[in-house]
């Protein structure tokens, strides 16, 4: 399969990229392209929109001081590109949106395939929109999909949490936090999975509940640091996705088993 690809150089798009390769599908970055310029899709049968410009080191708030640019570089920007690759008769479309498309509903708001979205942020309306503006393109010979990620973790450039470790070992006050995760590699092993199957619709997109006592706990063992870990939060607050979806497809997830394999190279 011939799959454009925006965003290879960030970190989701660096993820989906290696899977891509490795799985014998060719990859072309669009070199040149930003979002909102045009796009040229000819001869692709798949294209990935996994670009988002952005305040660096923010999505929610990503929008700084300049909310009408950040609308028109990723939601303006996006429509522009879906119609770039309709034109060109690219016969499959995955946009990869965020859990963030939930942010208004109630703490606990348990989060099956399906539920409406309800953003709260800027940059969940965002998300919520391009998902319709790429549903409304959706067509007998043309499959659209959205892909709703949790947090995205991993070793290397992913490691989101390389600050928060190193302020535990330095024995500096850690908030308790508790959140969902996905590793890269299962997020792009959904990616594919999708363009192999052709699938259609919004896809959740989740797999561990992580608490921040439990991960510095075992950075504790490995590391033999006597700090304490900070106290558990409250995980009843917490909105989970459920991924049924995904899971019909075959998607296997790699769970606290690929976490605490790969925690070592990310202390």
């Amino acid at each position: 399969m011939k799959i454009a690809l925006t965003g290879s150089s960030g970190i989701v798009g660096g993820f989906i990229a290696r899977a891509a390769i490795a799985a014998g599908h060719e990859i072309d970055p669009l070199p040149g392209w930003r979002l909102g310029s045009p796009a040229q899709l000819d001869g692709y049968d798949a294209l990935v929109h996994a670009a988002f410009s952005h305040v660096p080191g923010r999505y929610r708030g990503g929008e700084g001081d300049d909310p009408a640019a950040f609308i028109a570089a990723n939601l303006d920007g996006s429509v522009r590109l879906f119609d770039d690759a309709v034109r060109a008769g690219v016969a499959q479309i995955l946009f990869l949106s965020s859990r963030a498309v939930f942010d208004a509903l109630p703490p606990g708001t348990p989060l099956p395939d399906g539920t409406p979205p309800a953003p709260a942020s800027l940059y969940g309306r965002v998300k919520a929109q391009a998902e319709a503006a790429l549903a409304a393109l959706d067509a007998p010979a043309r499959a659209t999909a959205s892909l709703r990620p949790t947090g995205i973790y991993g070793p290397g450039p992913a490691n989101k949490w390389a600050g928060l470790i190193a302020d535990y070992l330095a024995g500096r006050p850690i908030e308790p936090r508790v959140a969902t995760e996905l590793h890269g590699d299962d997020l792009a092993q959904a990616v594919l999975l999708i363009l192999q199957t052709r699938a259609r619709g919004a896809f959740n997109a989740s797999d561990i509940v992580l608490d921040r006592h439990d991960l510095l706990a075992e950075v504790a063992r490995l590391s033999k640091s006597p700090n304490p870990p900070p106290a558990r939060a409250d995980a009843a607050a917490l909105s989970v996705m459920t991924c049924d979806r995904l899971d019909g497809l075959g998607w296997q997830r790699g769970g606290f088993s690929r976490l605490w394999r790969e925690l070592p190279a990310m202390i």
